[in-house]
């Protein structure tokens, strides 16, 4: 498609006529933030926007199910200590270091 000068100079002039319309039709309409056809992401729409009562209603529920994950693990410990994962006894680990200072020893006869 070949565009001359004088046509490349009117459609620019078209495009800025219709950003400011645009601009002032969202003024009007209360559109909130006008955007250009040129900033705008393809494939989507205006960004939902939800209103504060809707927020505030979704943040409690969500306290609301954090305090009963909260209460659950309270309730359930009764004050017990939990038991850490991944620790060894101190028997258990002696226990393995001899056994690999065995398994040293046993390779460096070995290799003699």
């Amino acid at each position: 498609m070949d565009l001359s000068l004088r046509q490349l100079e009117q459609a620019v002039s078209i495009r800025r006529q219709i950003d400011v319309l645009e601009r002032r039709f969202a003024g009007l309409v209360g559109g909130g933030r006008a955007t250009t056809s040129a900033g705008r992401k393809t494939g989507g729409g205006r960004r939902r926007t939800m209103s504060a009562a809707t927020r505030a209603k979704i943040a409690a529920a969500a306290r609301r199910r954090w305090a009963r994950v909260r209460g659950k693990r309270k309730a359930g410990g009764g004050g017990t200590k939990t038991r850490r994962r991944g620790r060894m006894s101190p028997a258990a680990r002696k226990r393995l270091s001899d056994m690999m200072k065995a398994r040293w020893a046993a390779r460096r006869r070995a290799g003699k």
